[in-house]
């Protein structure tokens, strides 16, 4: 934003709005009024005196923009860097270097001990010339903190889930290796099938944290092929059979026809494997997978199909719903990272798709998806 010539209260023309919500200079046109933007703003003019300080900047600071207004810049914004030091004296805007630009974004101290992001942009009216104004952006941490937060528990997650299977596994391969010949073969059998399940569950893990940042990152790589609904929910009904689960706790029941569905094969089998793993492992009762058309999410297109996987057991309580595809979000404590449907909405909306929770008929939870068709266009 270039920055006009707009001033305190006392040097306003009569009529004219107050210099806390007008531009400071509109050459665009846009009609930008500074209250608007989501940042704080604080302007100060080629005299170091407060000619703007927006509503984020009054939100920020805790300081009133009619207080701000008209004082120099280092009494209405006394900030201090994290060793204490009078900032505004430290980097000595207006009697430093005249090829200075601006300073960078950096973590800084209002009064209190309140950490703030700030970052500065040095106007002249030329190059190496005075400064005509001195344009400071304030942000909240917050948001920041709750990432860092969020990126510190991911961590701790990881280590405590990593820390258990290698344990065993390095117990049992150093059991083996030392005392090998006195072990029958059904014991050596179990020890190694230990080893391998605790193996597989590290590469699980392995593949979430991969998936978690391309989700993040937005890399997340979807190769579309024609997927079979009824026959991929059909492979893991078997597959839940094949390993103990009784044949009558699941019902599917498939719509036909089926509009033809382009998508990632394998990441609809990770989909479908979360969703049922959660029915299986937390509900109770007859696990329902519908399979239907439906309107599709995207709207150059005009059907879809959409994936229903319900149970009957508690279902899960009003007040977590909103929290149900967030990080570390576990339906119960037997259990798991939480990261599995935060994956799951990622894949889904990586498809261009939605997905929804409730509550089943049965009382249980139902958690729906819906694809778009995705038909490449030598299709169409």
């Amino acid at each position: 934003m270039s920055v006009g010539t707009s001033s305190a209260p006392g040097a306003q023309d009569a009529g004219s709005p107050p210099a806390a919500s007008r531009p400071p200079g509109d050459p665009a046109g846009l009609g930008i009024d500074p209250d608007q933007l989501p940042d704080g703003l604080v302007v100060a003019d080629e005299q170091g005196h407060v000619i703007c300080f927006n509503a984020a900047a009054e939100r920020i600071t805790a300081v009133r923009a009619q207080d701000a207004l008209g004082q120099r810049l280092e009494k209405a914004l006394p900030l201090e860097d994290l060793e204490g030091r009078r900032w505004w004296q430290l980097t000595d805007p207006y009697g430093g270097l005249a090829i200075r630009v601006g300073q960078p974004e950096r973590n800084l101290l209002l009064p209190g001990g309140r950490e703030v992001l700030v970052s500065a942009r040095y106007v002249r009216a030329r190059p190496t010339g005075p400064l005509r104004r001195l344009v400071v952006t304030l942000r909240d941490t917050e948001a920041r903190r709750r990432t860092e937060r969020s990126h510190a528990e991911l961590i701790a997650t990881v280590a405590h889930e990593l820390r258990s299977p290698l344990t065993s596994v390095k117990g049992f391969t150093a059991t083996l290796l030392a005392k090998w010949e006195r072990f029958t073969d059904d014991q050596k059998r179990l020890m190694l099938e230990t080893v391998d399940a605790d193996a597989d569950r590290v590469t699980r893990l392995i593949a979430e944290l991969l998936d978690i940042s391309r989700i993040d990152s937005g890399r997340l790589e979807v190769r579309r092929q024609p997927v079979d609904m009824g026959a991929a929910v059909r492979r893991h009904i078997q597959a839940y059979v094949a390993a103990g689960q009784p044949a009558d706790r699941f019902l599917l029941r498939v719509q036909q026809p089926l509009p033809d569905l382009w998508a990632d094969p394998d990441k609809i089998d990770q989909v479908l494997s979360n969703l049922l793993e959660n029915a299986v492992r937390h509900g109770e009762g007859t696990v329902t997978i519908d399979v239907t058309a439906t309107a599709s999410p995207r709207e150059d297109e005009d059907t879809g199909t959409s994936v229903t996987v319900s149970d009957e057991g508690p279902g899960i309580p009003e007040e977590s719903m909103n929290r149900v595809f967030t990080r570390f979000w576990r339906g119960s404590k037997r259990g798991g990272t939480g990261l599995g449907l935060y994956i799951v909405k990622g894949i889904v909306e990586a498809h261009g798709g939605t997905i929804t929770v409730g509550r089943a008929p049965g009382a249980g939870a139902e958690f729906r998806f819906t694809l778009p068709v995705s038909a490449p266009a030598y299709l169409a």
